[in-house]
């Protein structure tokens, strides 16, 4: 057997038992064996192979082709097919494919990828999923991934142990295994369903990201999505979606990269395997087996204690690791991790290490602490997590501190350090470091003059800031800091403006769900207080150089513009209006210099009754003609 001859049957080998849910090696190694098929036999048929049938044996052809995705791990890669082309970004989540397809209002059927060409029908089984809609009203071709939730996941293994039922092994391998059951098809409830694309529909679509705002004004749940053209962008949106990863809530490998303009999908095309149009964003991940010596619990700012595991030394994407997180109570539980237990972790890219699956189980029963390791103080069980309730704890208050100085970038206030000023009494809150003196700070050990002035320097430098930052620093719950900066964008860029702002108000965000958006109000409310003592010890939130002649309104956009459309917007915003990505009943104006269009902004703006004004009419509105 030749060595393209052995590579073709392990790439058809390890593809089956992946969908089948039963990996017996690493994505990145798979990815290792077409990458080096590739280079020997660039044409070769195995690396046009999408998907296999495992499912059932009742197979239904795919009215267009379900073709896997291109990838790249290398950022100037990605850069370079990007082109300097506008795209959207989406977490790539770790599921199966499904595609419902949906016939005079109902649901017809429900079918796997299979082999890019025939898929396997599984529509009994999604009938017991709730987040894929019964009936619609449009005929329309949904795709999406199938996936489990960490909470439903220990939910579903509890089920399963009490049924005698062997339990699920990981997130990533109970969906294919619930989907090929034969019985207790009932399980599949505990699944859930993303939509990210619709084809065979009379509406349409010039833009990628109109896809997902339509797949959710009809209902289906869609992934988080940003629209993206420049590096720092698109280094932005990596870091979202890591810090996505970390929560561990979803299993997300990379992102999915696509072009917004549909009409360049068109010309673009696809292959046999892959549209030529998206291609998918890997983070490199390496998976190794190490040994359990301790684990460590950790509350965190919010009291969730953290299981974090030290284990035997490895090296892991060029990295030594001997800390690994172990995610929460919940699977601490499930899998019955204890001292003593071989377990294979991962690291992808910088993401912090993390517990995939237990290989060799010790005998025993798992230890849970009764009280907090911080402040004695009792615990309580919240499904899956271990609280403390404490909101005095020390460690939280030591983490919401260190989270705060890092995030307004206060130098040389290292965790020992912090640690030593909370026990001199010196520090019990985020505003306490702006009442520390060149005395307080001359009491710390190892502390002479010339770094007690270095440190009261750092501190005071940081009380001029900007809002987005704050927001961020302090922990404001409910949206990342890049989402922050779009609120702060839409003309929310003062903190009286945020105390008024209604729930419908914050809606008009590009991108800002209701449970998001619910959460920030929240969690800004609660720590105004904090906000207001900053304020009082001089703090000086720089304000954008923006006035409010548009009082808010929200205006779309489409059509060709005299300047850049990034300019426009700009320009919407310096005065005090909102940009939205689409037309709907909160649209107070769209911008088209177009008596006609057939666009789907101008067609929606005029059946909802949307004033649509040209670029000449919005400078008269901000008094400012662009002659």
């Amino acid at each position: 057997m030749t060595r393209v001859e052995e590579l073709e049957k392990l790439i058809k080998r390890h593809k089956a038992l992946y969908y089948q849910g039963k990996p017996e090696i690493s994505d990145s190694e798979y990815d290792a064996l077409e990458d080096e098929l590739r280079k020997r036999d660039p044409t070769n048929y195995a690396l046009n192979i999408v998907g296999t049938a495992t499912f059932s044996s009742k197979k239904i052809k795919h009215s267009h082709k379900m073709l896997s995705l291109d990838k790249t791990y290398i950022l100037d890669d990605l850069l370079e097919w990007m082109q300097n082309r506008e795209v959207v970004i989406t977490p790539k989540i770790d599921g199966v494919s499904c595609s419902l397809v949906y016939e005079d209002g109902r649901l017809k059927m429900a079918k796997t990828r299979g082999d890019g060409e025939y898929g396997e029908d599984i529509t009994e089984k999604v009938i017991w999923i709730d987040a894929i809609p019964k009936k619609l009203e449009m005929n329309a071709e949904i795709r999406g991934e199938l996936y489990c939730e960490m909470e439903p996941f220990l939910q579903l293994a509890e089920e399963m142990k009490k049924a005698e039922l062997d339990p699920p092994s990981s997130q990533r391998n109970i969906v294919a295994g619930l989907i090929s059951r034969k019985d207790h098809i009932e399980l599949c409830r505990y699944l859930n369903f993303i939509a990210f694309d619709i084809l065979d529909t009379d509406i349409k679509i010039e833009h990628e990201h109109d896809k997902f705002k339509l797949l959710e004004r009809i209902g289906f749940k869609i992934p988080h999505y940003q629209l993206v053209k420049h590096k720092k962008e698109l280094c932005d949106e990596i870091d979202e979606i890591k810090n996505m990863m970390e929560s561990g809530d979803l299993l997300i490998d990379g992102m999915v990269v696509g072009f917004d303009n549909v009409k360049l999908h068109n010309e673009l095309g696809q292959t046999s395997h892959h549209p030529k149009y998206k291609i998918a964003f890997k983070f490199q991940g390496q998976s190794k087996k190490t040994k359990i010596n301790k684990i460590n619990w950790y509350p965190s700012k919010n009291g969730i204690l953290t299981p974090v595991a030290e284990v035997a030394a490895v090296e892991l994407s060029g990295a030594k690791v001997s800390n690994v997180t172990l995610h929460n109570y919940g699977i601490v539980k499930q899998f019955n991790i204890k001292v003593g237990d071989t377990i294979e972790i991962i690291r992808s890219g910088e993401v912090i290490p993390k517990f995939l699956s237990v290989e060799i189980s010790t005998r025993g029963e798992i230890e849970i602490p009764e009280r907090c390791p911080s402040c004695e103080g009792p615990l309580s069980i919240d499904r899956i997590r271990l609280m403390c309730l404490n909101k005095k704890c020390p460690e939280r208050i030591k983490q919401g501190i260190l989270d705060f100085i890092s995030k307004m970038g206060i130098y040389d206030i290292s965790e020992k350090r912090l640690l030593e000023m909370i026990k001199k009494g010196l520090v019990k809150e985020i505003p306490d470091l702006y009442r520390l003196t060149r005395e307080d700070l001359l009491s710390l050990e190892k502390t002479k003059e010339k770094l007690a002035d270095k440190l009261y320097a750092n501190i005071q430098i940081t009380k001029t800031t900007s809002l987005t930052k704050l927001l961020g620093s302090l922990g404001i719950t409910g949206v990342s800091i890049n989402k922050s900066e779009k609120i702060v964008q839409a003309g929310f860029d003062s903190l009286e403006k945020l105390e008024n702002a209604k729930l419908d108000d914050l809606l008009k965000v590009e991108g800002l769900a209701e449970k998001s958006a619910t959460e920030f109000l929240k969690s800004f409310r609660e720590k105004k207080p904090i906000i207001d003592k900053l304020l009082k010890l001089g703090f000086i939130i720089e304000k954008s150089e923006t006035n409010d002649i548009l009082g808010g309104k929200v205006f779309a956009l489409t059509g060709e513009l005299s300047i850049k459309r990034n300019e426009f917007e700009e320009l919407v915003r310096k005065n005090g209006g909102i940009v939205s990505n689409s037309v709907s009943k909160n649209t107070d104006f769209l911008v088209s210099n177009e008596k006609e269009s057939s666009s789907s902004k101008f067609e929606k703006a005029k059946k909802i009754g949307v004033p649509i004004i040209s670029e000449h009419d919005f400078y008269k509105m901000i008094g400012h003609l662009n002659e």
